[in-house]
């Protein structure tokens, strides 16, 4: 493919892609650690309502307030979830539980009591997202890049995730000392004077904005996929916690990459005619590079022992 089909037609969806991909890996790796990795699944859950809301409060789908409503509906379930957990003295797999099924029957019931129920909040946007369509119309190739014209065209979603990825860096770079301690010894975290409940909270919001921004992109699929696998998969390589962070984002960048190219030109290879979902050939690959590294990894028989900080 020449530069000039490319740029306009590949380029942003698959940074977009990577940019998801890394920015769902990074605080991944922190709840994998500590045993949280389905408040993705719950998050992916929860934005219905927060969806719903934004509608009947703008009367329009559309982007921003999209965004808004399942960022709030976000926030609100992590403050539950954290509340339940504590005030019940009960496991998080459970009070995650409780909250993302309440949440998205809520989300349910509302689209059907309401006049949202005839609007378009489909499978393909809430789970496949819409990837291969986010092209950029205004480029003729490899120029446009340096061309502030150009650029102007640019999908709003590159942008959005690109701020969203360098917000996540920040975090972690920030505050990696205080994730370290209080994700391998919360105890210690405390005499040391680290606030871990306030900490761990920040995590999650901090998680539950880089799915609500990847939610209108790239689906849910990919954000559930991306929190879990390569972290996991990362884990089966290593015990050295800045390894661990590399290797993730290695293997979050190798199945955006590879999982965009196996989208549109497997099947084409295979003899077929059709392309199929870029965001699912995507968490269908991180899946691959799990199992390959639960069978093949150097920690795999050790992935139960304490990760060195």
């Amino acid at each position: 493919m020449s530069g000039e089909e490319f740029v306009p037609l590949s380029l942003t969806p698959l940074l977009i892609g990577i940019f998801a991909a890394v920015a769902c890996a990074l605080p991944g790796n922190f709840l994998v650690l500590r045993r949280q990795a389905l408040i993705g699944d719950a998050i992916s859950h929860v934005v219905l309502p927060g969806i719903v809301v934004a509608f009947l409060l703008t009367g329009a789908i559309s982007a921003w307030p999209m965004m808004l409503g399942a960022a709030g509906a976000a926030v609100i379930a992590v403050i539950l979830i954290e509340a339940i957990r504590r005030l019940g003295k009960i496991e998080p797999g459970a009070a995650m539980g409780v909250v993302f099924t309440t949440m998205f029957a809520g989300g349910v019931l509302l689209l059907e009591q309401t006049d949202t129920s005839t609007v378009h909040l489909d499978v393909e946007h809430a789970l496949y997202g819409n990837l291969e369509s986010l092209i950029w119309l205004d480029a003729t190739g490899w120029s446009s890049v340096l061309d502030l014209e150009a650029l102007a065209g640019l999908p709003v979603e590159l942008p959005r995730m690109a701020l969203t990825l360098v917000f996540v860096i920040a975090f972690t770079w920030l505050f990696w000392r205080p994730l370290k301690l209080s994700t391998f010894d919360e105890g210690f975290a405390r005499t040391v004077g680290i606030r871990t409940n306030l900490l761990g909270l920040a995590l999650v919001v901090i998680a539950a904005i880089a799915a609500v921004a990847a939610f209108d992109a790239v689906g849910s699929i990919i954000v559930i996929a991306m929190f879990i696998c390569p972290p996991a998969a990362a884990r089966m390589m290593t015990n050295q916690l800045e390894h661990q962070i590399g290797w993730s984002v290695g293997f979050a960048i190798a199945s955006a990459v590879s999982g965009y190219v196996l989208a549109g030109y497997g099947p084409l290879w295979l003899g077929a005619q059709d392309a199929v979902s870029a965001a699912g050939m995507i968490a269908t690959m991180s899946g691959v590079i799990l199992a390959l590294t639960a069978v093949f990894g150097p920690c795999r028989t050790r992935a139960g022992a304490p990760v060195q900080a």
